[in-house]
């Protein structure tokens, strides 16, 4: 039984980052739709899709390389977990690495990165830093 499932995605990339896979597949949510999205407007990830399998569609995301194989995604990790949730004002959040990251924030307004929380005077559940 899955106990995090949001641990279980960034664990997934994580992986399939480190052995260079063009794209990687997990158990499909809206959550991990929202999530997906921010990476991919942000850059760090191509595209993503969710496939229709049985027993429930998954989602497979496509992921990004440097021109010379370089990981685009360096460094992905968890910051709420479900034994601590980590909660930010607006005024709280920070750029990660002097804007060289992100953190994905999950607003009222959906899952968004947190520049683009900042930008809508939103604050939130930290979910995970990238970078």
């Amino acid at each position: 039984m899955m106990t995090d499932p949001i641990s279980d995605m960034l664990t997934r990339l994580r992986n399939a980052v480190r052995v260079e896979r063009p794209q990687v597949e997990m158990p499909s949510s809206k959550f991990k739709r929202g999530l997906a999205e921010v990476l991919k407007r942000e850059g760090y990830i191509w595209d993503w899709e969710e496939v229709e399998s049985k027993p429930a569609n998954a989602l497979r995301v496509y992921l990004k390389y440097g021109p010379n194989g370089e990981r685009v995604i360096r460094h992905i990790r968890r910051v709420s977990k479900p034994g601590c949730r980590v909660y930010r004002a607006v005024t709280e959040l920070r750029p990660v690495l002097n804007g060289l990251g992100i953190s994905v924030v999950s607003t009222s307004r959906g899952v968004l990165s947190d520049r683009e929380a900042r930008q809508q005077n939103l604050g939130g559940e930290v979910i995970c830093e990238v970078w």
